[in-house]
């Protein structure tokens, strides 16, 4: 017997379109949701932005992308209020905002959940901790929720990636490379020492929009640049598959807490092993010695990059294809909104 459909609303953030130009992890998710679950038989419902293009479901809002005015709270909490109102005949509200789970329980808006895809550090871990009290909170990596224990979270569901948009590669660049944002904290000037120091050349894919982002470049990075060092921007749409194809590993040198590390998945995905730092969710997507290596210090990380061209590529996507994929990440969702709508129908 076939399973009821369900009416599901996906809200997203005003910042980035869905799906994503480039940088915009958890827009990537929500698109990969939506197209996910229309594709399982359900009833999708978007609200993104203006330029939201996601098939298969109803797309509202009314605004363009205001990835300039990141973190302003008035911006936010007018979209998750426009949004709540446009979702408000679904069964389920998935809430990947911060503070639209703050405005439905103001409103009294039930069958909300919400991922936190932030690490649960400092005053989130309160926001959170309040929100798992009334609502099903679900976190991203194990090690995100060991960093707050005090926050009921209802499941841990990892972001997963589309396969069939990752292109298996050879690693025939036979360049390392780093993709992230340029902050100090993601390892980027690491990544340039460690990789002149096994002669390897590095490629530097990274996202730059903020003043900060810009300053740091300008004063840390671009005195680096070199014929070995290249630097090629925020890497978008098939410019940024054919880098992580064409690479021999994926450099992450990160020393940040991360909610998960969606890039090194996606690298994974293509064929490509991580070189990275014991730090988040590393450990929970990188198998030491299969399909990458986690190096707690700048010795074994020159160790890793001497070997890791010998590292077995299609074990790597395999990896991805079991455990991190998009099918299990809508299937996990899945369970839970039908877990949420018969607990109502019971009561």
């Amino acid at each position: 017997m076939a399973r009821p459909s369900l009416k599901i609303g996906l809200l997203s953030s005003p910042w980035v379109a869905v799906p994503p130009q480039a940088f915009g992890g958890t827009q990537m998710i929500v698109d990969q949701l939506a197209r996910g679950l229309a594709a399982a038989g359900q009833s999708i419902t978007v609200f993104a932005t203006g330029e939201n293009t996601v098939p298969d479901s109803t797309a509202h809002g009314a605004s363009s992308a205001t990835d300039g005015l990141i973190g302003e709270s008035a911006v936010e909490l007018q979209h998750v209020m426009a949004g709540y109102e446009a979702l408000a005949g679904c069964d389920v509200v998935h809430d990947h905002t911060l503070l639209g789970p703050a405005w439905a329980l103001a409103a009294g808006r039930g069958e909300v959940l919400t991922t936190c895809r932030r690490p649960l550090t400092d005053e989130l871990r309160s926001v959170y901790r309040r929100y798992a009290a009334h609502m099903p909170v679900v976190a991203t990596s194990h090690d995100q929720i060991a960093r707050a224990p005090e926050i009921a979270i209802s499941r841990v569901i990892h972001d997963g990636v589309d396969l069939d948009r990752f292109p298996m590669g050879g690693g025939a660049g036979g360049y390392l490379l780093f993709l992230g944002r340029l902050a100090p904290a993601n390892g980027v000037r690491e990544a340039v020492f460690l990789s002149r120091a096994v002669g390897r050349p590095l490629v530097i894919a990274a996202k730059m929009r903020e003043p900060a982002e810009y300053a740091y470049f300008d004063e840390e990075v671009r005195p680096l640049l070199g014929d070995d060092v290249m630097f090629v921007g925020e890497a978008v749409d098939g410019a940024r598959l054919d880098l992580l194809a064409g690479a021999t590993a994926l450099l992450n040198p990160i020393h940040r807490p991360e909610s998960f590390g969606l890039v090194m998945t996606e690298a994974l995905a293509c064929g490509t092993p991580v070189v990275t730092c014991p730090t988040s969710a590393a450990s929970e997507i990188v198998e030491h010695g299969v399909t990458g290596f986690i190096c707690a210090d700048r010795r074994r990380l020159l160790d890793a990059l001497a070997q890791v061209g010998d590292l077995d590529r299609s074990a790597c996507r395999a990896a991805v294809a079991e455990r991190f994929s998009a099918d299990c990440t809508v299937a996990a969702y899945l369970s839970l909104y039908e877990q949420m709508v018969n607990r109502v129908s019971e009561r």
